[in-house]
């Protein structure tokens, strides 16, 4: 496996600082753009931590106290039997370390396995425990090396992207005063930039310790988050208000994932060529759970299966995005699928980084969450408790589905 050395220009990839070892308090760390050098950096110049994750994790993985989720955690502490507690789009890195075994019915003589490595981009961070990915060898439908996969591959530890007024993207040029891709972020000026969404790397980016050509070539997308985006979806749904480029971002590594001549037919369409049909907008705006058609489009959103809104508007992108609940719109004609319809960002509790899990016929049974510790069907529950199973569904009431509720792949194709 190959270390990525300490010696490595650096930052921490959240928007905004939190509580923990190399932190200060409540002041605002990047604000969209460089932080202080201290925060990341020894003097002479080398990282505060063994690699670039572990830095990062030295502010955003949450204190073992620490049970509930906050905006700048991006990982909980995953010793022991806590759960993966952290809330945010993106998911929560601690599922990587959660691998589950169970016998799919009382005949079978073979256990099915989740592998912890299965649930999420495998960041390489030594001194929290994380490791690479030891079957893909690089990005699916690409050539970057897992082997130096870190939270720099995707996020620019200096922040040097910006968003300009006229809507471009730069890496250079006006500063940048402010982030940019919340709901209550200031616009930029004529002689200044905020940052892009996620402090995401953009064209002609490579992390300074990877070797060979792996500039990206595309820049970030289009994005508005609430503020408070850490947050269990009890009463109301987080809702992110993505508008375009996301899957083209996410080819910057994953070059030829939707490319059906490499991998062969079958892979689900995505991307701002995506649009979705008229059949499939009926089909989202009218289902709410399964045996349930009665929706309608002002009420049909779900951050469970979002949706590219086909806008780089930030007017629009702000007014849609929240957590209250205040908006709800489903898509309309210029919508599209895009990777995160399906994924999370970062990890989440089922194989392939998903939204909920796709191996089996029954995501809610019998009114519950599945779970070893109720009734469930093991083929449901899949070695996690009910407990668990909550939190892969950011805590939504179990009751907001159908008492026996069926993948939500039926809230684009098909009316279940």
């Amino acid at each position: 496996m190959l270390r990525i050395t300490a010696r490595v220009s650096i930052g921490v990839l959240a928007l905004t600082m939190g509580l923990n070892n190399t932190c200060r308090a409540v002041e605002p760390f990047h604000n969209g753009g460089t932080g202080n050098c201290d925060g990341c950096h020894t003097i002479p110049p080398q990282l505060k931590y063994s690699d670039p994750s572990s830095t990062c994790l030295g502010c955003h993985q949450a204190p073992a106290s620490s049970v509930l989720p906050r905006e700048p955690y991006v990982a909980s502490n995953a010793e022991g039997t806590a759960l993966c507690a952290q809330l945010s789009p993106g998911g929560d890195f601690c599922w990587l370390k959660r691998s589950y075994s169970w016998y799919p019915d009382r005949s079978a003589t073979r256990q099915k396995i989740s592998l912890g490595e299965r649930h999420g981009h495998n960041i390489i961070a030594l001194d929290f425990g994380y490791v690479a990915d030891v079957v893909h060898g690089y990005a699916p439908g690409g050539n970057y090396p897992a082997g130096a996969l870190s939270c720099i591959s995707c996020h620019d530890p200096h922040g040097s992207y910006g968003r300009l007024a006229d809507g471009s993207i730069r890496s250079s040029g006006p500063p940048i005063v402010a982030s940019g891709p919340y709901n209550d972020s200031p616009s930029p000026g004529i002689d200044s930039a905020v940052g892009v969404y996620g402090m995401l790397a953009g064209k002609g980016y490579s992390p300074a310790y990877l070797a060979g050509s792996f500039m990206f070539t595309a820049d970030p997308p289009s994005a508005v988050s609430p503020s408070s985006y850490n947050r269990a979806e009890i009463v109301s749904d987080t809702r992110v208000a993505y508008g375009i480029g996301f899957s083209e971002w996410c080819a910057n590594c994953h070059t030829n994932i939707q490319n059906n001549q490499v991998h062969g037919a079958g892979r689900h369409p995505a991307g701002n060529a995506a649009r979705f049909s008229a059949e499939v907008i009926n089909n989202y705006n009218s289902y709410i759970a399964s045996g349930n058609l009665q929706g309608y489009s002002a009420i049909s959103y779900t951050s469970l299966v979002p949706f590219e809104m086909g806008t780089n508007d930030y007017t629009i992108l702000k007014a849609a995005a929240g957590g209250n609940g205040a908006n709800r719109n489903g898509p309309q004609g210029n919508a599209n699928v895009m990777c995160l319809s399906c994924h999370r960002a970062h990890a989440s509790g089922w194989d392939n980084m998903t939204r909920w899990n796709m191996q089996t016929e029954f995501i809610v049974y019998n009114g519950r969450y599945p779970g070893l510790d109720n009734a469930a069907p093991t083929d449901c529950s899949q070695g996690r408790t009910e407990a668990e199973t909550s939190k892969t569904f950011y805590d939504k009431p179990a009751g907001s589905f159908a008492t026996y509720q069926k993948s939500l792949c039926n809230k684009c194709h098909s009316r279940d």
